[in-house]
């Protein structure tokens, strides 16, 4: 068995007593250690791909699925050693156009080698990426153009014809750079409207003959103005250095060597589908990268990615909560729906797992290959190590997880702000509802926060909005230093705006957000996510928007239905057998599934007045292309409610009127 500490977190040692905050605490075999920026061999994230070609040169580094008739062929690679080259090509071809350190060069498309080639080339002569996504919508994209005066985007085609037809509000757009070709028609048209287009082949092709060598990035060169979508308002500009971008890498390096950290090496294979206009998915590159792993793309559609993954068979696996809770919910529904022997077997493997993890055993030797084989095959059969982050996940799903892939499973906690880490899980310990302890790379302090209750005295233990100050926190949001001014404050505290916990074992527990919470009519403080992570466990329900109006008593919501239960579960009512929206639309399905969720709610611990009283049924899912998710699948609260205002009032008028 092994031997856990007493607590995962130590006060910092000499921090002084100020009322109205916790001291700030670091993991606990980091207290006495320096704050981690860079990692050992690099001062730059250029010098991180450097070291990559170090470890891997001629071994491959970028793979994609060519596609041959419609269809995604085997994974294609390229190694270090030519990745290098086009990185060095494609900065040498920015120099000759006129590029110069603190240029901003855009980064417009799904996830492909092209992407990661064009910033390192980018960081070649000390350039700044701008991230672009168009789930941001069009008045963003002309937002960010316009604030960071960008002149050169490198794009896929039907990204850069979105840029194009903007082109009257993008007054310094002057090049595209073409991922994917261009043909003569295209430039043509470019050129019409003063803009010059060329293909970042052609491009390489011009910087490979007489090189141009432009100015290096180091730790303090800015490398990326990263636009956050947030859930209201306008998006803003988080400025990262270089040594921010590679402050996860150094912790996971520092906790690697104490044991705290899964020891991935260049024999791990990566799939890559998180978005890398985020942090999250390049925090993890970098770190990939500096060990000289191989990143595999994904075709571009999150409809095909489990083809994708079944191809590349990864070792290593990201996601954020709502797939895995969809992977979650797919196999218990399938041991339900078998029943008999398959489910008895099912459940006692599970069982038995899930007293191993006491004792931190992730493996069985019966089990594993007679029970859970399966399980694993859905992500390719070799996945080793988990991580999850940008929003909660559940202890059922983190044990589900560990049980069912013999897998090794990081939670993170961070924010664009933090760089991605700011907590993690330790690999050694798996208890389960907690994000762990500090980054090597920053602490943590609880600062009060009196309008809600919470404070560093609380008993039995002490809570507070969570602050980060480390080498993992941003320089400041661009050309905006009121808004800087409200989250960095003069000792260089990141206030994240998270309302969190230290538990008896030193873990960090995120309770509250403080903004996203409100205020009933009788005085209740709601946090609506908690209760809509609580009815998301449920069967029936693939998303769901829980709201509360300060003039009303109680909460409703807007439910959307999973697709592969609910028609099943409304036969089984009793109900018509109809398509979903039809099923969404009749009055007795709608009190079925407020009385099933009721019932759950209580079951869950939900008290009286968190239960929703009425409910929507909603058949299309949020996503970012309808604006109702940011890409993070973060619901964006204040689109949902302007979408469903209609909806809402009716269902209040209908409690009223009861």
């Amino acid at each position: 068995m092994i031997q856990l500490p007493s607590s995962w977190t130590v006060e910092v040692p000499g921090s002084p007593d100020v009322p109205g905050e916790t001291k700030p605490r670091r993991h606990y075999l980091e207290a006495d250690q320096p704050i981690q920026g860079c990692p050992t061999e690099a001062q730059s994230g250029y010098e991180v791909f450097l070291r990559g070609v170090k470890m891997s040169g001629d071994q491959p580094y970028l793979g994609n699925r060519p596609m041959n008739a419609g269809v995604a062929g085997p994974y294609v690679w390229e190694t270090y050693n030519q990745v290098h080259a086009r990185i060095k090509n494609l900065g040498s071809g920015f120099t000759k156009r006129g590029l110069v350190a603190n240029d901003a060069v855009g980064l417009f498309s799904v996830n492909r080698p092209e992407w990661v080639i064009a910033e390192q080339a980018s960081f070649t002569i000390s350039a700044v990426t701008v991230p672009l996504y168009d789930t941001l919508g069009i008045e963003a994209i002309d937002y960010i153009m316009n604030q960071v005066e960008v002149k050169t985007v490198v794009a896929t085609q039907d990204k850069a014809k979105i840029l194009l037809g903007m082109k009257d509000k993008l007054s310094t757009l002057a090049l595209l750079v073409i991922m994917d070709g261009c043909d003569a028609e295209f430039i043509a048209a470019c050129k019409e409207k003063g803009i010059e287009a060329v293909s970042i082949a052609d491009l390489e092709k011009e910087g490979s003959e007489n090189p141009a060598t432009g100015t290096l990035a180091t730790k303090d060169t800015l490398a990326t103005i990263c636009y956050t979508s947030g859930t209201t308002g306008t998006p803003k500009g988080v400025m990262l250095s270089h040594e921010n971008l590679m402050s996860f890498c150094a912790a996971s390096q520092a906790g690697i060597a104490k044991g705290a950290v899964y020891n991935y090496t260049k024999n791990d294979v990566y799939i890559s589908y998180l978005p890398l206009a985020h942090v999250f998915e390049r925090a993890i590159q970098v770190c990939l990268t500096y060990v000289g792993a191989r990143l595999g793309f994904y075709q571009g559609d999150t409809l095909k990615l489990l083809d994708d993954v079944a191809e590349l068979k990864p070792t290593i696996f990201a996601s954020v909560p709502r797939l895995f809770n969809r992977i979650y919910d797919k196999v218990m529904q399938g041991v339900k729906a078998k029943g008999g022997l398959a489910a008895m077997l099912f459940n006692k493997a599970f069982a038995a797992k899930k007293a191993g993890l006491a004792n931190g055993q992730i493996t069985h030797f019966l089990w594993d290959s007679l029970v859970f084989g399966k399980v694993r095959a859905r992500l390719g059969g070799r996945v080793r190590v988990m991580l999850t982050g940008a929003a909660p996940i559940s202890a059922d799903v983190m044990d589900f997880l560990r049980i069912c892939f013999s897998a090794h499973v990081h939670e993170g906690y961070g924010q664009t702000e933090t760089s991605a880490g700011a907590a993690v899980t330790d690999i050694r310990d798996i208890s389960t509802g907690h994000i762990g302890a500090p980054c090597p790379s920053g602490e943590i302090k609880l600062v009060d926060v009196p309008s809600m209750n919470y404070t560093s005295l609380d008993k039995p233990h002490p809570r507070g909005e969570i602050c980060v100050r480390g080498n993992n926190v941003f320089k400041g949001y661009y050309k905006s230093p009121e808004k800087t001014a409200e989250v960095l404050d003069k000792d260089g505290w990141c206030h994240t705006g998270d309302v969190g916990m230290w538990d008896a074992q030193g873990h960090l527990v995120i309770i509250d957000r403080v903004k996203n919470i409100f205020k009933l009519a009788q005085g209740e403080y709601i946090a609506p996510e908690k209760i809509e992570m609580v009815y998301q466990k449920h069967e029936l329900v693939g998303q769901t928007f829980v709201y509360g109006d300060s003039l009303q008593a109680c909460l409703v919501a807007i439910v959307v239905p999973d697709e592969d239960t609910f028609k099943r579960w409304a036969v089984q009512q009793g109900l018509p057998e109809k398509s979903i929206p039809e099923l969404c639309a009749e009055d007795a399905t709608r009190k079925a599934v407020l009385k099933a969720l009721a019932e759950f709610g209580k079951a869950e611990g939900l008290k009286g007045f968190e239960n929703v009283k009425d409910v929507f049924l909603e058949p299309k899912p949020f996503t970012p292309d309808n604006g109702l998710m940011t890409p993070t699948f973060k619901l964006k609260r204040h689109e949902a409610k302007i979408k469903y205002q209609s909806q809402i009032d009716a269902m209040y008028a209908a409690i009223g009127s009861a």
